[in-house]
């Protein structure tokens, strides 16, 4: 089956939900959302799979439009890849629908939700395959619309109804600062084609691309919620279902990331460093401000929200290093950065949806989501509990969960800022990467709280002590994304290889051959390692699990330069079978 027949395929299979729900008794919207959602993010993930595997761009011809030119869909690696972390967090969230619907049974219509989480579904895969301004900005809108219908959802509740529009207001906001880039660059290309836009941004002057560089980054970091523009995401993100919730958090948000990428690192390529600085400030103070925020809140739901925030900033500041390090011809240090980027957009999508589906079983079995009135839930929720502190852990950077991976390989790179020439960037590098620390145990600390004031001790309420477990369709996505979690973090040396074929096109180097050496004997390349070297790493184990496990090796390693020759290694491969040692002894 082609690639375009799957998404297709994708398309209709939400449109014929929407229309489902709409002749089939009223109870069973639940299930049409989960098996139409389910099966749509089924096909999606085989066709971004596809790609990734591949490497090589697909690409269709829609319509012709005369005043427009001709529409097309993409579908390339970054695209992909965005794809198949959306539809990885619609499987569950589809499944978990089955289930979590029916408490909002009687009291709104469940056949307005299928309709629009569908729709939300389809422009989300239509926002990533567009090809050229006019599709992306429709997609786009619809995209934001649909979110908003689903944000207010719930709109009985105090406060739902401000908190969504709020949400839609700054949405178009940022919509708009976005479409005027779109133009700009369209006026000077002579046509909408995202082709055409490479092409013509060459030809750009310096002040002509910073423009179009604040325009699409903070146009579109108003998605992504970075700081200054971020004060919708902590006030809606907690008035949506759960469901939404997840995805709000764990897709809408990547697509910020999507267009930044897209737009400052494709179409009009970052060249410079003072872009890349202005992406890393902004990124390790969004993180900063996320963080400390959360800490002080007791709202589970809102606890998670700006820790969304946190978590963009950390992804953007990674952007911003890689950007930085690529425009100063240090490609290997770039791939690095980017790799550890994307690892945290699919890491932060893994345990953020899983965080929000379990706050959502919370706040249906205990009646609240308040953490002073929680307590005890490890009693009486003990299959949500452990997948909660699974998504804590992953979401806290503690090995060998997923977090850890990508923060390490993120503070890493702040590091690698000794090979850079330039003082006063080095001095930007050293501040970021200090706050990204600081930004770190602070997610300890919140996260240890959360966990400790909402799952162990004393009931604080009834209503909390007389708690008990959802059916199937509410743990089995809280199982799966709590083993994408443990997977993601105790495989990086597959995850980065997979990733390769994303970052090499912005680092214009390999991360695999910058993060995983081939200590396996059977690897392709091993004889190319120095023998000295490939002896040191032997004598501590480095070749263990050769014979069983395919691929390169077990450890990421990165062996730096001549002007900043330090070894960073690590390998939660092997940090997994030791604590499992630990704990059977």
């Amino acid at each position: 089956m082609s690639i375009w027949t799957l998404v297709v395929l994708v398309l209709a299979t939400c449109a014929a939900g929407a229309a489902v729900g709409w002749f089939v008794p009223e109870r069973r919207c639940p299930l049409v959302v989960a098996w139409a959602g389910s099966l749509a993010a089924l096909a999606l993930l085989v066709a971004s799979v596809e790609v990734l595997v591949s490497g090589a761009p697909a690409q269709v011809a829609l319509w012709t439009v005369r005043p427009l030119g001709v529409l097309m869909l993409a579908l390339d690696p970054l695209a992909a890849f965005f794809l198949l972390v959306s539809a990885v967090v619609f499987v569950a969230t589809s499944v978990f629908s089955a289930g979590y619907l029916g408490h909002y049974l009687g009291r709104y219509s469940l056949r307005a939700f299928a309709t629009w989480y569908l729709l939300l579904f389809a422009s989300i895969v239509l926002v990533i395959v567009a090809a050229d301004a006019f599709t992306f900005l429709l997609a786009w809108e619809a995209m934001s619309i649909v979110s908003y219908l689903l944000a207010d959802f719930d709109h009985r509740r105090a406060g739902t109804s401000r908190a969504a529009f709020i949400m839609l207001a700054m949405g178009e906001a940022g919509f708009m600062a976005v479409t005027v880039a779109c133009v700009f660059v369209g006026v000077h290309a002579g046509s909408l084609m995202f082709t055409d836009f490479r092409t013509a941004s060459a030809a750009l002057g310096p002040l002509a691309r910073w423009l179009v560089f604040l325009l699409t980054f903070f146009g579109f970091g108003v998605k992504a919620g970075l700081v200054p523009v971020n004060t919708w995401l902590p006030r809606a993100h907690p008035a949506a279902p759960a469901n939404v919730s997840a995805v709000l958090s764990a897709v809408i948000l990547n697509l910020g990331l999507y267009g930044i990428l897209r737009f400052d690192g494709d179409l009009v390529h970052i060249d410079a460093v003072g872009p890349g600085v202005v992406v890393l400030i902004i990124g390790a103070v969004s993180a900063l401000v996320g963080i400390l925020y959360a800490t002080t809140e007791n709202d589970l739901k809102a606890m998670l929200a700006h820790s969304s925030i946190e978590n963009m900033g950390i992804v953007t500041a990674g952007l911003g290093a890689g950007w930085i390090f690529a425009a100063g011809g240090h490609a290997a240090a770039a791939a690095i950065a980017f790799v550890a980027a994307f690892y945290h957009v699919a890491n932060h999508s893994a345990y953020k949806a899983l965080l929000f589906l379990g706050a959502g079983v919370v706040d249906v079995r205990a009646g609240t989501r308040d953490l002073n009135r929680l307590g005890g839930l490890v009693r009486v929720l003990p299959w949500t509990s452990a997948a909660f502190l699974v998504g804590a852990l992953g979401i806290a950077a503690l090995p060998p969960f997923n977090g850890f991976v990508s923060e390490w390989l993120t503070l890493q790179t702040m590091l690698r800022s000794a090979e850079l020439g330039v003082t006063w960037v080095k001095v930007v590098f050293a501040l970021c990467g200090a706050i990204l620390a600081l930004t770190a145990a602070l997610a300890v600390t919140c996260f240890v709280k959360a966990f400790a004031m909402g799952f162990l001790g004393m009931s604080r309420s009834p209503a909390a002590a007389a708690a008990h477990e959802p059916g199937r369709s509410g743990l089995v996505p809280l199982a799966f994304l709590a083993l994408v979690c443990v997977l993601l973090g105790a495989l990086p040396t597959y995850v980065v290889p997979a990733l390769d074929s994303v970052t090499s096109a912005y680092a214009g180097a390999s991360a695999t051959d910058a993060l995983v050496p081939p200590f396996f004997g059977t690897a392709a390349g091993h004889a190319r390692l120095p023998a000295s070297f490939a002896a040191e790493f032997r004598d501590l184990g480095a070749q263990l699990g050769g014979g069983i496990a395919p691929g390169r090796g077990l450890i990421v390693l990165h062996r730096g330069g001549e002007p900043n020759p330090v070894v960073f290694a690590m390998s939660t491969s092997y940090m997994v079978t030791v604590l499992i040692a630990l704990l059977v002894a």
